[in-house]
């Protein structure tokens, strides 16, 4: 936007709250950075939001229509109301950090029809310092106390044509898997669902994300370019695509959430969502513990010639028990053996059969010797089950879990975010809560925050992931960047980490047991640093790892942090993130398929002297990119680093401060 634009578009602001005091209303970010103007003309209501004085969404629409009465937008009035200062602060069990300060301007719009029904809701909003969010509340009215929501279609008329990173869907079942698209605005295909979160790349070096918090309740939102303008759209109830949304009044929508900034890893550093979930609603958090589980699907279940029969039986799993407890991994995952899961199933292709029964093992593994030795070994068992195995025996199944001793499950195969399966996925964790099981969603849409509110949600999927490894070549790095400017913007990240297996893209082979990955083995131990995942997998065999470099890595690295700060980043090109654990820091850095060097200042320490562990590439004349170097050394906050990043490649760095 030119000079004169601003100057116009400013006039026109102040020109307008002359004439319309009273229909304006605004509202900025504590730093004044942000701003967000409210109001309402003949079409409805509509908003502008602005940052660091430069136009970013234009005049959008807040459309939200109703089966009882039609679309709320006719002769509309806004009360005058006034911002408020709202602060909080929060400790958090699984995330980015440990304790959180959460600081904004809120205001609660109350708009009233004046014609017809007159009906009435108010708009509230809230602008943080790296962000805003909006969403509807309904009140109690007396003339009706339920609803039918048919559409939601909010506008985000963003200017400058930015560039957008995004993951296109063909329709609302899906398991939020793919690959992403990077083109303008302008150029984007119309009419097609983006999942969210969604990157927008501005001029001059501004960024803004959209996304959702508090899926509550309430139908997952996605972003369509319609009418050259952006739109929000729902997904229907199954089998009522006129029908999103049904409930009882009071209810509120979801948040709208537009992260925005001149530094894109203030994305990744924020904690806009959690802020606007409520407070943890488990009592005892004391059995909410995270860490790192084998998940020995991924590799084909492995085991050493010397087991006598491997299947779904004890021995097999003993022998992945045996290797976490004496190498610290926290966790071992039941899934499967031979293509036949570890319950009692009559259906093919892990579809379940009529009469699966996620309660009840396969003969020949009994389930409470298996728990009650893992258990004497400091090791917890969890499992993977089918949603559709599970849920109609829910709450049979997790009170034979916790009688076994189960400490989780990973939950698979949902493929929807309509809001009958939003209120399923939210069941799952309030009653998994009861019996003590922390919960690992596949197949299952983004996180929205609610990790604050549910701390054993550990982790979600939505990623096409290095499980793919296994039967096709389309996950390398570049995807990697991606996700990490996208996907992990919403939160914990599940992605099959752990491969050590590492060949270039060129000599990439499909092996669905022993998979091999792309990329270095120093850019596989970075992502356990740069996504943020309370559950990170640790997925290949044992003697995989067993006297390999770099196994002593992931073996440290913990899965919830206290403070993250991302020390360098270009979506799409490279990421460094340091994040802290007590007195601790890790810092991963990635890189696409370009080999670079990246020089930084390592001034987020705090003051004193440090030692430094660090695995980096091993020079590009090594074909082996297994290989890797590693190097420790003293260093403070004033110590400059150099890091060599091959293709593909990465580097970590583990520091402790030095004892005196």
């Amino acid at each position: 936007m030119s000079l004169l634009q601003r100057l116009l578009f400013f006039i026109f602001l102040l020109i307008s709250a002359n004439v319309f005091a009273k229909k304006i209303i605004t509202v900025a970010s504590p730093d004044t950075k942000i701003k967000f103007w409210l109001s309402a003309d003949k079409d409805g209501l509509y908003y502008r939001v602005a940052y660091k004085g430069i136009l970013m969404v234009d005049v959008s629409r807040l459309n939200i229509s109703f089966k009882e009465g039609g679309l709320f937008n006719h002769n509309l009035v806004i009360t005058p109301a006034n911002p408020e200062r709202l602060t909080e602060d929060y400790e958090l069990i699984t995330g980015k950090a440990s304790k959180v300060h959460s600081d904004c301007n809120r205001v609660i719009i109350p708009v009233t029809e004046q014609t017809g029904a007159k009906r009435n809701l108010s708009i509230e909003v809230r602008v943080f310092n790296d962000g805003l969010a909006f969403r509807y509340v309904l009140p109690q009215h007396r003339q009706w106390t339920s609803f039918n929501i048919t559409d939601e279609i909010d506008s985000f008329n963003l200017t400058q044509n930015p560039v957008v990173t995004a993951l296109l869907r063909q329709n609302y079942t899906t398991s939020h898997e793919g690959l992403y698209t990077k083109v303008s605005l302008n150029q984007l295909k119309a009419d097609t669902l983006m999942d969210m979160p969604v990157l927008f790349e501005f001029p001059k070096g501004l960024y803004m994300a959209i996304t959702e918090a508090v899926l509550h309740d309430y139908a997952g939102m996605y972003l369509i370019k319609h009418n050259n303008v952006l739109e929000s759209r729902l997904s229907p109830l199954p089998g009522q695509p006129d029908i999103k949304v049904k409930a009882t009044l009071p209810h509120n929508s979801p948040w709208r959430v537009m992260m925005i900034s001149d530094r894109p890893g203030a994305f990744i550093e924020s904690n806009i969502l959690t802020n606007l979930n409520e407070p943890c609603k488990i009592k005892d958090v004391s059995w909410v513990k995270p860490g790192k589980t084998t998940f020995p699907w991924w590799n084909g279940d492995v085991v050493p010639d010397s087991i006598n029969a491997p299947g779904n039986n004890y021995v097999t799993n003993m022998y992945y028990v045996d290797f976490c407890a004496k190498y610290g991994i926290e966790y071992h995952s039941v899934v499967e053996y031979g293509l036949h899961e570890w319950y009692v199933n009559d259906g093919a292709g892990f579809q379940p059969g009529p009469h699966a029964d996620p309660s009840k093992a396969v003969p020949g593994l009994d389930m409470q010797q298996l728990c009650d030795s893992a258990a004497k070994k400091g090791v917890g068992i969890r499992v993977w089950v089918h949603f559709h195995a599970l849920y109609p025996k829910l709450d049979e199944t997790f009170a034979q879990y916790e009688k076994w001793g189960i400490k989780g499950l990973m939950c698979d195969f949902m493929d929807r975010d309509d809001q009958e399966m939003v209120n399923m996925q939210e069941e799952i964790l309030q009653k998994a809560a009861q019996h003590h099981l922390h919960i690992q969603f596949h197949g299952a849409y983004k996180p929205t925050g609610m990790s604050r509110s549910w701390p054993n949600e550990f982790t979600r999927e939505g990623t096409l992931n290095y499980e793919n490894d296994k039967w096709n070549d389309v996950v390398n790095p570049d995807h990697d960047i991606n996700i990490a400017f996208t996907r992990l913007l919403a939160g914990s990240t599940d992605y099959h980490l752990g491969g050590f297996r590492a060949l270039s893209p060129s000599k990439f082979k499909i092996h669905y047991t022993r998979p091999f990955v792309q990329g270095t083995r120093c850019h596989m131990l970075a992502m356990y640093v740069v996504l943020e995942n309370a559950l990170g997998m640790v997925c290949d065999d044992p003697t995989a790892y067993i006297g390999q470099p770099g196994f002593e890595f992931i073996q440290q690295v913990p899965t919830t942090w206290d403070e993250t700060r991302v020390i360098d980043a270009k979506p799409g090109e490279w990421l460094a993130i340091a994040r802290r654990k007590g007195n601790d820091w890790y810092v991963g850095t990635i890189t696409n398929h370009t080999s670079r060097t990246l020089t930084k200042a390592l001034d987020f320490l705090p003051e004193g002297n440090y030692m430094a562990e660090t695995y980096s590439d091993a020079p590009a004349s090594d074909p082996n990119l297994n290989h890797l170097v590693k190097e420790t050394r003293q260093v403070n906050r004033k110590t400059v680093i150099t890091m060599l990043l091959e293709s593909g490649g990465g580097q970590v760095m583990h520091l402790y401060p030095v004892k005196k």
